[in-house]
C-alpha cells in the first residue's frame, strides 16, 4: 500500500497577474515534478496529479496573457 501523496502546498498568496514570472514558471515545474513518480502510484492518483499540472499552466499562461 501506497502513502497518500501530500495535499497542495501553499504558495504566493498574490493573484498570478501580480507575481513574477519566476514564481509562475517554479509553480509549473513543481507541479510537472509531481508526475514524476506517478507511475508508482495508484491510477485513482493520477487524474489529481494532473489536475495540479493544468491548473499551474492555466494560471502561468492566464498571468502571461495579462502582462503583455
Amino acid at each position: 500500500m501506497t502513502d497518500p501523496s501530500p495535499g497542495p502546498r501553499p504558495g504566493d498568496p498574490r493573484p498570478p497577474e501580480q507575481r513574477p514570472v519566476a514564481a509562475l514558471r517554479a509553480d509549473v515545474e513543481e507541479a510537472v515534478a509531481g508526475l514524476d513518480d506517478l507511475d508508482g502510484r495508484p491510477v485513482a492518483d493520477h487524474p489529481a496529479a494532473f489536475e495540479r499540472v493544468h491548473a499551474a499552466l492555466g494560471r502561468a499562461l492566464s498571468a502571461g496573457s495579462e502582462r503583455g
